[in-house]
């Protein structure tokens, strides 16, 4: 009997191993991705000015990374006690202006020298909807609960997205032709803007991620489908009916694995969670011999891992 739909996948070429470098951005899902990758412990840039939800955000990240256009003191605002910016997500703002122009510095810096070493870049786009700034016009990634009024909402046009999406594409080119770009579109429902606009959001994503893909240039992994026709039951949701559980992540992830991740790498992988798994580990003793000769075997373990993967840190 067969209880669901399957999204047919094959392996990717290129995959990745634990020589890869990778960049991971954009929306929460890029997050769930990424947090799954760090676990691994490969080598990985995470969302370095946090979660961006629009390709223009996205886009505006790229650019500014690989320029160097360094954010001064007019780009910046002081809200609700914090310091903020408009180009990243809340989890940068700080309390001085200093610490947050230096995060967001420092993560300009981070960024492109990244993405000029990368070898794959997976891209997360989560809505069409942008957010522009009455006041100046500018596009934002976050609006910080500044009140609504102070902003103009607009639907991205798919033609917008495919220029969009293009610039990053050219800006990556830039300082790396080889690095393999990977788009998906994220399975989160972005329902406070409205069900029939959710919609309208992801069919807009959807269809300039295609056209971009036609071109050659770029990759998509269908996690959006994955989450809509494999997973169609909201026992796959969490509380809030909007993101997925870990199960769902799980599964997604699990496709993940099978598309992107070369099969050499499977068993250093289960070496990576039985230390994790070791490193979580709650004993009835701290003092015990048990104890003690279980840290020992778990040592040997990270020992082990660590001459083969340097770069690995637990």
């Amino acid at each position: 009997m067969k209880l669901q739909t399957q999204v047919p996948l094959n392996k990717a070429t290129n995959q990745i191993d634990y020589s890869s470098q990778l960049v991971v951005l954009g929306s929460c899902f890029a997050n769930n991705i990424g947090d799954k990758l760090a676990y691994y412990k490969f080598r990985a840039l995470q969302n370095p000015f946090g979660i961006l939800f629009h390709p223009l955000a996205i886009e505006n990240l790229i650019s500014r990374a690989i320029q160097q256009k360094q954010y001064t003191e007019e780009e910046v605002f002081f809200l609700n006690e914090r310091w903020q910016c408009y180009d990243a997500h809340s989890d940068l703002s700080s309390v001085t202006k200093e610490e947050l122009l230096g995060s967001l510095n420092s993560g300009l810096l981070e960024t492109k020298l990244w993405i000029a070493k990368a070898s794959h870049i997976f891209i997360t786009l989560g809505t069409a909807w942008t957010y522009q700034l009455k006041e100046s016009g500018k596009e934002v990634a976050n609006c910080h609960k500044v009140p609504q009024l102070a902003f103009q909402k607009q639907l991205l046009s798919i033609e917008q997205i495919n220029q969009s999406l293009e610039a990053i594409i050219h800006q990556i080119g830039v300082v790396n032709e080889k690095a393999k770009i990977v788009f998906t579109v994220s399975p989160v429902r972005h329902l406070k803007d409205g069900f029939v606009e959710n919609q309208q959001s992801k069919a807009h994503l959807i269809s300039a991620v295609h056209h971009i893909i036609k071109t050659g240039n770029a990759s998509y992994f269908p996690s959006y489908e994955l989450m809509m026709d494999e997973l169609r039951d909201y026992r796959f949701y969490g509380n809030d009916m909007v993101h997925p559980n870990d199960l769902a992540v799980n599964y997604i992830w699990e496709k993940f694995k099978t598309v992107w991740i070369l099969e050499n790498s499977y068993s250093a992988m289960d070496e990576v969670v039985a230390v994790q798994k070791g490193l979580h580990h709650r004993p009835f003793s701290q003092e015990s011999e048990k104890h003690k000769e279980f840290l020992k075997t778990l040592d040997k373990k990270i020992a082990n891992l660590q001459k083969e993967y340097p770069f690995m840190k637990f």
